[in-house]
C-alpha cells in the first residue's frame, strides 16, 4: 500500500477520536498536506508528506513515516509520524485574527463598554 485516505490516517495516528471527526477536520479546512489546504477527507497521503493539523488549541506539523493498517495503541500511532516542529498554540499562529486591536476612540467615555456601531 503506497497511499491511504487522509481521514483514515488521521484516525490511525490518533489526531482524531473517530474517523468521522477526522473527516470533519479535513472538510473544515483544518488540515493541509504539503502546504495546500485539504477539503476532502478522501485526499491521499503518501510516505514523506508533511501534514499540518489544527486541532483544538494546537497546531501540529508532522511528516508521514508510515501509513498504518489499523488504529492501534498510542505507542503504535506515534510510529506513523515524526514531529517536524514543536507543537504550537493555535493562538500564537493567528494571533492577529483572534485578538483584534481595539480602537480606543470607539469606546464610550467612562462607560467601560464598546460603542455600538450604528
Amino acid at each position: 500500500m503506497t497511499t491511504l485516505r487522509l481521514d483514515k490516517w488521521l484516525w490511525f495516528a490518533r489526531f482524531a477520536k473517530t474517523r468521522s471527526l477526522a473527516a470533519k477536520l479535513c472538510s473544515g479546512g483544518l488540515v493541509s498536506v504539503g502546504g495546500a489546504a485539504v477539503v476532502k477527507p478522501g485526499h491521499l497521503v503518501r510516505l514523506g508528506d508533511v501534514v499540518t493539523v489544527e486541532a483544538g488549541h494546537t497546531v501540529r506539523r508532522v511528516t508521514v513515516l508510515a501509513l498504518g493498517d489499523r488504529r492501534g495503541p498510542p505507542a503504535e500511532a506515534r510510529r506513523l509520524y515524526a514531529e517536524t516542529e514543536p507543537r504550537r498554540a493555535r493562538r500564537d499562529v493567528d494571533r492577529a485574527t483572534w485578538l483584534p486591536l481595539l480602537d480606543e476612540s470607539a469606546n464610550d467615555a467612562g462607560s467601560g463598554r464598546l460603542a455600538k456601531d450604528g
